[in-house]
């Protein structure tokens, strides 16, 4: 099974340790099931950080039919009034990012106990080249590698972002960029790691694309829990 639509919100979020115990209660009993029966949601997943090299310790996907699901009314209303376990336990983030974004290229297959993942800012005039060369010789590669699912690419669609910090009352940059995400479904965390390093290690896209090792933030995860429709 591919992903169940065409959009996603995908949230990084870290809080202190005093308060982890009580985060991962609501995001698993509340905020998970909350999310996934909202008009054109469809699942969610929860991952959390696997070795110490990975920049955020919790990382959340959404899938939605369009990316334009995140920006509808309905959830737009759901973003300015959350519940009082919501707002108590969103008050204590020490970290929290979150992107809307639209997969334009679906190679996932199944459910996976681990991912790798990927963060990069392409150049504009590299990107074109760059999603064909992720879809027709890259990802298909890294899909040969023992205990790899899965693949994806994420584009961030600035627009619906937008609303959504609008909405939550927070300023637009002005030096925005488009970020992209390479999503790897793999078995274990080790493999996702393997895996998200050979594709973006060694500075192996740099003189054809322009992306440097230096600048992808690359992590490795295992998944925690998740719920559908």
């Amino acid at each position: 099974m591919a992903l169940l639509g065409k959009g996603m919100l995908v949230t990084f979020t870290e809080v202190a340790p005093e308060d982890e115990l009580e985060f991962n209660e609501w995001y698993d009993r509340e905020h998970v099931d909350e999310r996934v029966f909202m008009p054109g949601f469809k699942r969610a997943r929860r991952y959390l950080a696997a070795d110490g090299a990975t920049a955020v310790k919790y990382f959340a996907t959404y899938e939605t039919e369009s990316a334009q699901d995140l920006c509808a009314p309905d959830y737009m209303k759901v973003l300015a009034n959350q519940s009082d376990w919501s707002k108590k336990v969103m008050g204590r983030f020490t970290h929290f990012d979150r992107l809307t974004v639209t997969a334009t290229v679906d190679m996932t297959h199944g459910f996976s106990g681990a991912a790798g993942l990927a963060r990069l800012f392409p150049k504009p005039e590299a990107k074109d080249a760059l999603r064909a060369e992720l879809k027709d010789k890259l990802l298909p590669e890294i899909l040969k590698r023992n205990g790899v699912h899965g693949a994806c690419v994420l584009e961030n669609d600035l627009d619906v972002s937008n609303v959504g910090l609008k909405a939550q009352g927070k300023p637009i940059p002005e030096d925005q960029q488009q970020e992209w995400l390479v999503l790897i479904d793999t078995a274990t965390p080790v493999q996702a790691r393997a895996a998200v390093e050979a594709l973006f290690g060694a500075d192996r896209l740099s003189d054809a694309f322009g992306v440097r090792t230096v600048d992808v933030n690359r992590g490795a995860y295992s998944f925690t829990f998740g719920n559908q429709r």
